[in-house]
């Protein structure tokens, strides 16, 4: 599943490609892919609409649109936005393309088809957008902030840092990482955390994202940018997806758990458990 780095690279990289474009029509063959409203009313609802801006909120693409309106769009495990001719041969992944006023196509490429696409009216958006938690990497959410959160939580950690409504964007393999990083056993409750614990995890979870930002993410399975790239922070894991292999800090073989059903990657030296 993209994570935060994913979707803010994706963002960043259709910005140019798509903002000051008017939508002309939309087709689709899978309508399940249509989150909101009915099929029929996302394709009048977009029809004639300017794309004003390509932004990101937790793991969702938020486009502004001419009339108050929002197009959302979430690429999930293996979807792809691409911008094309229209002479570019669609394969049967391409489940959703939106015609542009200047002749390209904006198209989801979708092997799972479990991408969504979306129209909210704003008021509509704001009530989507504000149920996720604060943005990690946003300066007004400061350290203090979320000491605060995490006191107020018994949850173990790392499930918790995957919690769209405790922080946004934050998914598997980065909360894994940001815990190494600070040296926090991800079995630890979040309530028990010291004062330079919840500073240390804090400072990790900012690093990491914006080094995965820098990299344009982590590739995995079919995730790829606005571009057809790949992510290159899979190169500088230092846990996730790492079981059995030595740590880079201690050289003690990294385990994998199941927490929430998913799989957590740890140092057992680096990160020791102290309830």
């Amino acid at each position: 599943m993209p994570e935060l780095p994913e979707v803010e690279t994706i963002a960043r990289e259709l910005r140019p490609l798509v903002v000051g474009r008017a939508i002309t029509g939309v087709w689709f063959d899978w309508p399940n892919q249509v989150k909101h409203p009915t099929p029929s009313e996302f394709s009048a609802g977009v029809r004639g609409r300017e794309i004003l801006d390509v932004t990101r909120r937790a793991k969702w693409l938020v486009l502004p649109l001419s009339g108050g309106d929002v197009l959302a769009i979430q690429v999930k495990m293996t979807g792809q936005l691409d911008v094309v001719d229209p002479s570019t041969p669609r394969d049967k992944h391409v489940h959703v393309v939106f015609s542009l006023d200047d002749g390209r196509e904006l198209r989801l490429h979708d092997t799972r088809k479990f991408g969504r696409v979306a129209l909210y009216r704003h008021d509509e958006a704001g009530r989507l957008l504000d149920s996720f938690g604060p943005e990690p990497l946003d300066e007004a959410f400061s350290a203090l902030d979320f000491r605060r959160r995490l006191a107020a939580r018994r949850a173990r950690l790392k499930p918790l840092l995957m919690d769209q409504a405790f922080i946004a964007g934050v998914g598997n393999i980065y909360a894994c990482e940001a815990l190494f990083r600070a040296k926090i056993s991800p079995r630890k409750r979040a309530g028990r955390l010291s004062r330079n614990e919840a500073a240390a995890l804090n400072e990790a979870v900012r690093e990491v994202l914006r080094e995965a930002i820098n990299a344009r993410g982590t590739t995995r399975l079919d995730c790829r940018d606005a571009h057809g790239e790949v992510g290159e922070f899979s190169k500088r894991l230092r846990v996730y997806d790492r079981e059995g292999e030595s740590c880079i800090v201690c050289g003690t073989p990294i385990r994998r758990i199941v927490q929430g059903g998913r799989s957590t990657y740890y140092c057992p030296h680096c990160q020791k458990y102290r309830a």
